[in-house]
């Protein structure tokens, strides 16, 4: 018989929200939920909803994947994905910044 693994993603979530720098409070008026609930989705007590999935998601330009990617067969660097979430969010100069450090490193 298989053992079954418990998909736990609250810390993801909790990561998600915070590197967009949402409080949970913000993120549950955001997307129309109590603030009760997104700490127990937090806190692994409760599982999300698809459609409050898909409003995050929605919220945060991201995809599932980067919330499930843990149990995905996908390599992916998680902290970069986090960091990038508020990319757009930053000012274009700040943006140019990133650019060309990037840039620069790629020549190295």
């Amino acid at each position: 018989m298989r053992k079954s693994t418990s998909i736990k993603i609250g810390k993801n979530l909790q990561d998600i929200r915070k590197s967009n720098g949402y409080t949970q409070e913000k993120l549950a008026e955001s997307i129309e939920v109590s603030v009760r609930y997104i700490s127990d989705i937090e806190q692994d007590r409760s599982k999300p909803s698809y459609e409050v999935l898909i409003r995050i998601c929605n919220l945060f330009h991201i995809t599932l994947d980067q919330i499930f990617s843990e149990f995905l067969n996908v390599e992916e660097n998680k902290s970069l994905s986090y960091s990038l979430a508020g990319f757009d969010k930053l000012s274009k100069e700040d943006k140019k910044t990133i650019e060309y450090l990037i840039m620069y490193f790629n020549k190295k």
